[in-house]
């Protein structure tokens, strides 16, 4: 559509900007002779569609696109505010009268709109290093074995029977295309070894210094590979073996607190989190996330000064109360975890594509580090805190300060009916609040004996008992929404030997082991990363 076109004074043209159509420009690094060769390049015009759907993915540009061993070159993605504008030069020659005397031809512009551009792609990283599927003979000659190792059609056994050179291409040169600063550690000073000399003389025992190489002891000073300092939250870690438990924290995270809790906010955080270890004094992270409302880089400041933290054990990857020990206290085997996954198998009734709580990650669908984009994270320094960094005091936010920060509480509690956030939980015994549930956790009520890592202070192999029982429920679950899974499944001789397998009764030795779903990388619920954050 043409723009209507202006003149202002000095000669300038003033064209109307049309709303539609808003277009995505590629800054190609290369000279442009085939529309059509340049976007096979780019992936095919699905190809990038695909890439602008999802704005944490980098445009990937192929040299050589029928290539498969070929290394892409990407592009970062950047808002602009530009437009692109089509501008013919017309010019008019005058009829020459003599020989002697010049005319000037008559020039016109015009000038169109086509659209404006928001989105651009740059090409700003370096090309990888490409790997040929070629071989080197013996006298330096190069084969292709393109042919000898792409299989572009069915092939018989002769195919794969054949004699070839090994070729293993590696997956991946590079996991960044831009140039970084490396900062190298200085070599390892060894100190200087104290040893005794008794003289014979005086019978005087000297000190001397001596510069030589002893064997240092493993600590942080020496150890290689170290990426980052320890980060000064001041936890402090207790093992399910350790015989004594802290009573008040530790001076530093006490500073720490202090130093950050400077407006009415977050000391009534403080308040509402002292409230919360009273009634129950173990929490998980998620669990205290979900009851008060506090930002978590506060809360990772805040927990250290009303709680420890237990590594191992019943109660591992929880934050317990200062004084308070649940090894000595039956009681609190309500408060014990436990480590619940999603069971996924044709076994099961499903296959791990048919599971109607889907992975974050996935093997099949792997993305290389140089095509993500990742979002440049903001360090959050004790100012900001100071600040009352994500309190009410933001002005324009559209949730309120009582509810910004809270999780819902299926992140933490395990109710009938309803399938878990995540493939893999960790629910508190008492946040199952399923009656079924209880009646196995409270089979031992008034008889507790004995606190072991394994079981606490429940029965043994109460746990097991608490996943076939939840896994039959999700089954259930997934049987009413989706039926056409268990159509092979209707008999009740079938019914019965499904949920033998699920209550783990092997029926043959040669049955397959169940293999365990490995959790996501980076997912909410994924407590024992939390330790992560203290060290």
């Amino acid at each position: 559509m043409a723009a209507e076109r202006l003149w202002g004074e000095r000669g300038s043209a003033v064209l109307e900007l049309p709303r539609t159509p808003r277009m995505v420009c590629v800054e190609y690094p290369g000279l442009v002779r085939h529309v059509g060769a340049m976007l096979l390049t780019l992936g095919g015009e699905q190809g990038v569609s695909r890439i602008y759907a999802d704005p944490a993915k980098r445009l990937e540009l192929y040299f050589r696109p029928k290539d498969p061993y070929c290394h892409p070159v990407c592009a970062n993605r950047f808002p602009t505010s530009t437009m692109l504008l089509k501008v013919k030069r017309r010019t008019k020659k005058k009829k020459q009268l003599g020989a002697e005397e010049q005319i000037q031809p008559e020039v016109q512009f015009e000038m169109e709109i086509l659209g404006i551009v928001t989105t651009v792609y740059k090409f700003q990283g370096m090309s990888d290093f490409q790997y040929l599927a070629m071989h080197s003979g013996p006298d330096g000659k190069q084969t292709s074995m393109y042919d000898k190792v792409l299989m572009l059609k069915p092939e018989k056994e002769e195919f794969f029977n054949r004699e070839l050179p090994l070729y293993i291409p590696p997956p991946i040169f590079s996991r960044l295309d831009t140039p970084v600063d490396y900062f190298y550690r200085p070599d390892i000073q060894h100190r200087l070894v104290p040893f005794l000399i008794m003289q014979k003389a005086n019978l005087i025992l000297s000190l001397f210094l001596r510069e030589g190489y002893n064997n240092p002891q493993v600590s942080g000073e020496n150890l290689i590979g170290l990426s980052r300092a320890r980060r000064p939250h001041n936890a402090i870690f207790v093992n399910f073996d350790d015989e004594e438990i802290p009573t008040k924290p530790l001076d530093a995270a006490v500073q720490t607190w202090k130093k950050v809790c400077t407006n009415p906010v977050d000391k009534k955080v403080e308040e509402e989190l002292r409230k919360l270890f009273e009634v129950r004094p173990v929490w998980s992270r998620n669990a205290v996330k979900a009851n008060i409302s506090v930002h978590p880089d506060k809360l990772k400041l805040l927990l250290p000064y009303l709680a420890y933290y237990m590594l191992t054990g019943p109660w591992r990857s929880l934050w317990v109360r200062f004084g308070y020990d649940p090894r000595k206290h039956p009681e609190a085997k309500i408060y014990q975890v436990l480590d619940f996954r999603i069971r996924c198998g044709m076994k099961y009734g499903y296959a791990p594509n048919d599971m109607p709580v889907k992975a974050k990650r996935s093997t099949y669908n792997y993305s290389l580090p140089i095509t993500v984009k990742k979002p440049v994270s903001h360090t959050v320094s004790v100012h900001d805190l100071k600040q009352g960094l994500g309190t009410s005091g933001a002005s324009g936010a559209k949730k309120s300060a009582s509810s910004r920060y809270k999780l819902k509480e299926s992140i933490y509690i395990f109710r009938e009916g309803a399938l878990p956030p995540y493939r893999q939980m960790f629910y508190q015994l008492c946040d199952l609040n399923v009656e079924s549930l209880q009646k196995i956790i409270r089979r031992n009520d008034g008889t507790e004996s004995e606190c072991t890592e394994r079981d606490g202070w429940c029965l043994p192999k109460t746990s097991d008992d608490l996943r076939d029982t939840m896994s039959l429920m999700i089954k259930q679950i997934i049987r009413s929404t989706r039926p056409a899974l268990f159509s092979n499944t209707t008999s009740s001789e079938d019914g019965k030997e499904q949920l033998a397998y699920e209550s783990g009764e092997e029926e043959d030795d040669e049955e397959e082991e169940e293999e365990d779903f490995k959790p996501s990388d980076g997912s909410e619920n994924e407590m024992e990363t939390e330790i992560l954050d203290y060290v």
